[in-house]
């Protein structure tokens, strides 16, 4: 008997239990957006996705970031605006990746990647980081 393949199988890099640190540009770059404007963006890209946006991960403590997981090389392509920092192979670029399931606090998955939408797309989020940046900067003048 052949072993079934689940479409629902998680990436290696996602640990079995807890969280664990992952260097970026490895298995993917990642893009850190701050507080509420990462709160938002992500709002954004589900939506946008129709809650198929790909790994986004949100870490609960000090600024409270959301983590857009992209396919690795990615991140280069774009100038991210301020408030936004891409996270690449270059230096100690590490991200905090929670396991699906069990005590994974202060990390969580705001959307998991599946086998359809394994990474977050890197323009949509670009698109929609911009088009939140400058909605803000309309409504502060």
């Amino acid at each position: 008997m052949e072993p079934k393949n689940s479409p629902d199988l998680m990436p290696s890099w996602i640990p079995a239990t807890g969280h664990a640190l992952r260097h970026a540009g490895i298995h993917f770059d990642a893009v850190r957006i701050i507080g509420v404007l990462g709160e938002q963006v992500a709002y954004e890209v589900m939506q946008f996705t129709d809650f198929r946006a790909g790994p986004i991960i949100r870490s609960r403590i000090g600024d409270r970031s959301m983590y857009f997981l992209l396919p690795p090389g990615s991140a280069r392509a774009h100038r991210w605006p301020v408030g936004a920092e891409a996270l690449v192979r270059e230096g100690a670029a590490f991200v905090g990746v929670p396991a699906v399931h069990g005590l994974t606090y202060p990390l969580d998955w705001r959307s998991l990647p599946s086998a359809q939408v394994p990474f977050v797309d890197a323009e949509l989020l670009f698109e929609l980081l911009r088009k939140v940046v400058d909605d803000e900067f309309r409504a502060v003048r």
